[in-house]
């Protein structure tokens, strides 16, 4: 597998790892019908800009690495107690 693919299925470098699957997989069972699927590219859009403006915001704060962990952001989002996306 070339490195770039590795890195996107890596759940450490990719956040959005689980939404990014569910558009795709409904691609897959829907024919390619983008209509079909719009709500989880919503989603997929939706988590990127989440995660996006969190590792802004660490850059900012100087917090290293500026994209947390998996770990890390499970954390996060339990303490948030809902999907923010």
């Amino acid at each position: 597998m070339p490195m770039v693919a590795r890195r996107l299925r890596d759940p450490d470098i990719n956040p959005c790892l689980s939404e990014s699957d569910a558009s795709t997989r409904c691609m897959d069972e829907n024919n390619y019908n983008r209509e079909r699927c719009s709500t989880y590219f919503l989603k997929y859009k939706n988590c990127r800009k989440f995660w996006n403006s969190v590792m802004v915001q660490r850059r900012q704060n100087g917090v290293t690495p500026s994209m947390p962990t998996a770990a890390e952001r499970d954390e996060i989002l339990g303490a948030m107690g809902k999907m923010p996306y």
